[in-house]
């Protein structure tokens, strides 16, 4: 028989994880709440060309990484590989325009990338997604910002570093990328291949090489702060003013780029203690240009996207320790043929009154049935056998100290209530 085996890159979320990922959800949903941002979700399966386009040609994402197949009807269609352009997508086709602005949205799902596996970075990986749209006020920026920082404090993470930079826009970007051209021409022959074909295509992309023969040429090269238009230069003086007046530290970081074409005015990435060189836990910036680009009227928009197996790396390290899941605090065992209907009717009448019970099947032993209370830490054992049905009670067992005590069936609910 053929053996399966889960594909390269993807990953099986276990039961001890599981609690990582049910903690770091629902500080999600206590951050957005706190700061009034609406859900909405897109597809998986989007247009191919509707990334190529919001995305750019020459980033990796499109050239190397993409999940692209035409469909039965021959259509040409992508794995959602990130968030953001879809979100577009969607706010064109529906006409959210119309709402009040800045609209204020977040999702959380799962996105497809053909990458390298390595720690927290899979084909198949989920991400937390913000994005606010219509307002171009750099305190937005800030905002965003403080979604971020927010939640990974309310996780627990330490050592949180902020990076800030500027990428310009269309009308000063064009002039200072020439000039990195003309800075790396002449070292061509020092570059990687890789690089070489960043030159050409997308030269910004330069500045933020892992390639270690590019490494001592980034040192001297121009920065974009250098070259920022009046505008771009005014937005960017404002949000590290409106950073320094809400106390958040920052770095300006030259050689953050991000990898996506659309990024204009604001970038910045959230680093963390702890992950190596895979250190940054949270990435995005500004898009202003990238609605008119899918075919909506102009509109700024900014969010950030960020990985949650990166999140459960972290509070590993750190040695943070989510809440246990709940599990049932009653069991109810059995003795005999004759009680086990009883004994089902009464788990189900206890979960119809919010109380979790578990009902042990396969006509295990008493013994078997406690030892089962006792490894998921119950408090109390009801036991159901003749006697008991006979009497229309239960033996209640307190799993801390083995004490026993017979309740009548029809004032157990109440019981176990103001107990548990």
């Amino acid at each position: 028989m053929t053996k399966y085996q889960r594909i390269t890159g993807m990953r099986d979320v276990l039961f001890d994880e599981q609690r990582y990922w049910r903690f770091i959800y629902s500080k999600i949903q206590e951050t957005v709440d706190l700061f009034g941002y609406q859900r909405l979700d897109t597809p998986l399966l989007e247009p191919a060309s509707l990334f190529v386009r919001g995305v750019g040609e020459g980033t990796d994402i499109v050239e190397k990484e993409m999940y692209i197949f035409d469909d039965r009807d021959g259509d040409q269609i992508a794995l959602r590989p990130e968030f953001t352009a879809g979100i577009m997508r969607t706010y064109i086709e529906n006409g959210l325009h119309t709402l009040p602005t800045p609209l204020k949205v977040w999702t959380i799902g799962p996105l497809f990338r053909h990458e390298r596996p390595q720690a927290g970075r899979y084909r198949q990986h989920s991400q937390f997604d913000i994005e606010v749209i219509g307002e171009q006020d750099p305190a937005v920026d800030v905002e965003i910002i403080s979604v971020a920082w927010h939640l990974f404090t309310s996780l627990g993470f330490t050592g949180l570093r902020l990076h800030i930079n500027s990428t310009g826009c269309p009308v000063c970007r064009p002039a200072y990328v020439q000039t990195l051209v003309d800075y790396f021409t002449p070292h061509l022959n020092r570059l990687p291949a890789d690089d070489k074909m960043r030159l050409q295509k997308n030269p910004l992309r330069l500045l933020d090489s892992k390639e270690e023969a590019t490494q001592p040429l980034l040192t001297d090269a121009p920065v974009i702060t250098d070259h920022l238009c009046a505008d771009c230069a005014d937005h960017f003086d404002r949000l590290k003013n409106y950073l320094a007046a809400v106390d958040m530290p920052f770095t300006v970081d030259y050689r953050i780029v991000r990898g996506l074409d659309y990024y204009t005015k604001t970038v910045f990435e959230i680093k963390a203690d702890g992950l190596g060189s895979q250190d940054t836990i949270c990435g995005g910036g500004r898009y202003d240009g990238l609605i008119e680009e899918l075919g909506g009227k102009p509109t700024p928009g900014i969010g950030f996207g960020s990985g949650i197996e990166r999140y459960v790396i972290a509070m590993r390290h750190l040695g943070i320790e989510p809440p246990p899941e709940p599990l049932p605090q009653v069991t109810v065992s059995y003795l005999g043929q004759t009680a086990k209907p009883v004994a089902l009717k009464l788990a189900q009448t206890l979960r119809t009154q919010n109380i979790g019970a578990l009902f042990t099947p396969g006509d295990r032993s008493l013994k078997a049935q406690l030892k089962a209370a006792n490894r998921m830490a119950a408090a109390f054992a009801l036991i159901l056998g003749d006697d008991e049905v006979a009497a229309g009670e239960a033996t209640v067992r307190n799993m801390a100290d083995s004490s026993q005590i017979r309740v009548p069936l029809a004032e157990l609910v109440d019981w176990l209530k103001a107990r548990i």
